[in-house]
């Protein structure tokens, strides 16, 4: 049985996690995704930590995580042979990915701009900071960024936190991966496109834009209501956060009466349904400091699985805040299979998280392991390329590529 994109070939211009992380869901697709990286040193997450070792053999982790299923090509696009190598290979390509710092491959004439005459049903998705589409640039555009800078543009810092603290970030690289999600739903898109026009397109996928896009709320809220939103409250929505048990915290969100009526009668406390302080979700968030500690002096009485189990069988939805020991445990994790099993031949089998979408009538997801440096390189210039061993030898003699 067929992956969804089996037969289709991307090309990795990647580093750090935003394509890296777009390219390993095209590869767990199906996808053959071919990961250009820089001879001797390659992507620069292969040397950040924390890093597993056995052996004398050390990897990183986030190099790990973000590059199963796919291959590698060691290759040096600042010669002319490696760009000869990299026009021969887009000519034969479907799909490129591209996450390098704004205006490094118009520098060395391989953006694609110049390369889609040679291959009018290439599609370049095209991730930055800012966005780089003609016609659609901004300010902005020809800055580079990191995860961090996207969040704190896009308002989300602002909304993260409590009031009387900083502006704080949410967790590592979520705009990042949230981004490589995005474009690898604007290639899906420009795939089924090209079904109808024979032709490829540029797709431009933006960090900031992400962002943007995810703080949705502050953008609604904003217009139709002309409020600021800001860290540490809601002001209309309550009860809505962590609240205390015996043995840590549970999340609650209660955006309506319903609910409402259903958490003060659980809790012991039926009379705060029809309370004006509490009889709608703005008087609840107004009475906030007033009214949690009736909550928390009934969870407190219960650990966390009490909780969520008498809450959740009264119509309340409510989960555990887990940590990693939490989620790792978690039987419904497990049963689900959200924990994908990768036994690396080097450093030996470790789990990470699946992508999250399962397909009725497509096969599980491959677990490859991600690639080492250069490990493909001959294979992508002898069976894609029909090189032969004399120009991949003069190809690695004068170091344009590099082996494994």
């Amino acid at each position: 049985m067929p992956r969804p994109l089996d037969g289709i070939r991307v090309i990795g211009l990647e580093q750090y996690m935003a394509g890296p992380y777009c390219t390993m869901l095209l590869a767990d697709a199906g996808a053959e995704v071919i990961k250009i990286e820089r001879p001797g040193r390659g992507d620069p997450r292969r040397a950040m930590p924390p890093f597993v070792e056995k052996d004398g053999v050390k990897k990183a982790a986030g190099y790990m995580g973000y590059n199963r299923n796919k291959k590698s090509l060691a290759l040096d696009l600042q010669s002319e042979a490696g760009r000869q190598v990299f026009r021969d290979l887009a000519a034969k390509s479907d799909v490129v990915v591209e996450n390098l710092r704004p205006g490094a491959m118009e520098k060395i004439g391989l953006d694609y701009g110049a390369l889609k005459e040679g291959n009018p049903r290439l599609i370049w998705a095209l991730i930055s900071g800012f966005g780089r589409l003609e016609g659609y640039r901004g300010a902005y555009s020809d800055r580079p960024a990191f995860d961090i800078v996207a969040e704190a543009m896009s308002g989300i810092m602002h909304l993260v936190g409590f009031s009387d603290k900083p502006p704080s970030w949410t967790i590592y690289g979520m705009a990042d991966i949230y981004t490589g999600m995005c474009t690898a739903y604007g290639v899906m898109q420009a795939l089924f496109m090209r079904e109808k026009t024979g032709e490829g397109q540029l797709v431009d996928s933006a960090m900031f834009d992400a962002m943007l896009s995810l703080n949705e709320a502050m953008v609604t809220v904003h217009s139709v209501a002309d409020q600021n939103p800001s860290r540490g409250r809601s002001r209309n929505v309550w009860p809505r956060g962590a609240f205390e048990c015996a043995d840590g915290y549970i999340a609650l969100n209660v955006p309506d009466e319903i609910i409402w009526k259903r958490l003060a009668e659980t809790v012991g406390h039926p009379e705060l349904a029809d309370d004006p302080k509490s009889d709608s979700a703005a008087a609840r968030a107004d009475h906030a400091d007033e009214l949690r500690p009736l909550i928390e002096g009934w969870l407190k009485q219960r650990t966390r699985a009490e909780a969520v189990d008498a809450l959740n069988a009264a119509g309340v939805p409510t989960g555990p805040v887990n940590t990693a020991e939490d989620v790792f445990a978690d039987p419904h994790v497990q049963e689900r299979g959200l924990l994908m099993p990768i036994d690396d031949p080097e450093v030996g089998e470790f789990r990470f998280a699946r992508t999250p979408v399962f397909l009725s009538e497509a096969p599980e997801l491959p677990a490859n392991a991600a690639p080492a440096l250069g490990a493909d390189t001959h294979d992508v210039l002898g069976e894609v390329l029909g090189y032969d061993e004399v120009r991949i030898k003069a190809l690695e003699s004068n170091g344009t590529i590099q082996g494994n």
